[in-house]
């Protein structure tokens, strides 16, 4: 089958940024790399260490209670973690945004931003570590497999309400109303399941210059959300080749293979949590009253040590499975619309208003990336013509 020639116009438009964008994507990996490598060692130090001398000190003031000391350690390690990567969080997000003229962001709506994230987070947070300890102390030997359980009630629930409930208070969330251009992604929807309702707005210009779009929600809270700087800059072909992406991992049904994925990796690593606490907790001289070492909120500490460490070890298959999914959803956009040249400018577009790197090292894409190089998604519009196609939008 006969491909349309490439868009070497496109690929020069995304070359004319190279130096930019690579010392800007740079900039921001390094930031999260030592925020990652602060977190670390934070809990290799309270877990070898610090855990069960923080756990003795606190009781002088709380008692031995292990609901209140669950409580107040929790918000300790919580804080400290904040406090010690926040201005790495600030130098990336705010800093770094506006010096690449990609935020709209003000100082103060950064800060009310953490905030909300705090009042927000924290109280879930809270909930699920409580949820835990219940667990870990009322289900017996078998907890780990409990808590895989308890993971899959909380990611339905969060997943029912984060598009409707959660998202609305970070972003302003509108049904999009363009005739003309719901009449275009009309068709999109028939035959997929998605309602065609689910189309919203997402206003993300107050905060970025950055494009984006979504799909969200599980069952009947599940919608497309296109941000308003891509309905702005974008034309209505481009738009119909990234609505066609997202529907995509509805058709795909990605959120309830990531659901899946999810409650398989909580499994296992609460498992290897349960026996790395039952063989070192009590050596690493945690106390053993009122609960047995392992169980003791002392261990917390060593239970996020385990925990993060696993999810780091496992984050490139992750990252692996997403860039395959989306790489899936990217050849059902081009073989349900045939919009090959609209394809390849809208991801220009994309990666000239993010700034995405086109050409990462691969092994910055194995280890961090979650979605496919630029390049090659631009390179499979001319591996995958849709027989009505031929060559132009």
């Amino acid at each position: 089958m006969a491909s349309a020639p490439p868009n070497n116009d496109s690929i020069g438009e995304l070359g004319t940024t190279v130096p930019e964008v690579k010392r800007y994507q740079r900039q921001k990996l390094t930031a999260s790399i030592c925020s990652m490598v602060l977190s670390l060692a934070f809990l290799v130090a309270m877990a070898l260490l610090g855990g069960p001398r923080l756990d003795q000190a606190l009781r002088t003031w709380v008692g031995s209670n292990p609901w209140i000391r669950l409580i107040v350690l929790a918000f300790i390690y919580a804080a400290s973690l904040e406090l010690l990567t926040v201005s790495l969080d600030f130098w990336s997000g705010f800093v770094l945004e506006h010096r690449y003229q990609l935020s709209n962001q003000t100082l103060g709506r950064w800060v009310w931003r953490h905030v909300k994230g705090y009042l927000v987070g924290g109280p879930i947070g809270l909930v699920l570590v409580l949820g835990l300890y219940a667990l870990i102390w009322y289900s017996g030997p078998w907890w780990w497999l409990w808590t895989a359980a308890g993971w899959l009630v909380v990611s339905l629930v969060l997943g029912q309400l984060l598009p409707v409930v959660i998202l609305p208070l970070f972003y302003k969330v509108t049904r999009l109303e363009e005739p003309a251009l719901l009449e275009r992604l009309r068709r999109l929807t028939t035959g997929t399941g998605l309602s065609f309702d689910g189309i919203y707005r997402l206003h993300l210009s107050q905060e970025t210059k950055k494009a984006n779009a979504a799909l969200a929600g599980l069952g009947r809270t599940r919608r497309v959300l296109l941000g308003d700087t891509l309905l702005e800059e974008f034309t209505p072909e481009e738009i119909e080749v990234v609505f066609a992406h997202e529907v995509g991992h509805h058709v795909h049904r990605h959120l309830v293979k990531l659901v899946a994925w999810s409650v398989v990796l909580a499994a296992a690593s609460f498992w290897l949590a349960d026996v790395v606490l039952r063989h070192a907790a009590e050596a690493l001289h945690y106390p053993t009253d009122p609960l047995p070492a392992y169980e003791d909120p002392a261990a917390l500490p060593l239970l996020l040590l385990v925990l993060s460490v696993f999810g780091l070890v496992l984050s490139p298959l992750q990252n692996g499975l997403s860039r395959f999914f989306e790489r899936q959803c990217d050849r059902y956009a081009l073989e349900r619309t045939g919009l090959l040249q609209a394809y390849r400018s809208a991801f220009t577009k994309l990666a000239r208003m993010n700034k995405a790197d086109a050409d990462p090292h691969p092994l910055v894409v194995w280890l961090f990336e979650d979605h496919p190089p630029i390049r090659e998604r631009l390179a499979l519009a001319d591996k995958v013509a849709p027989p009505q196609a031929s060559g132009t939008a």
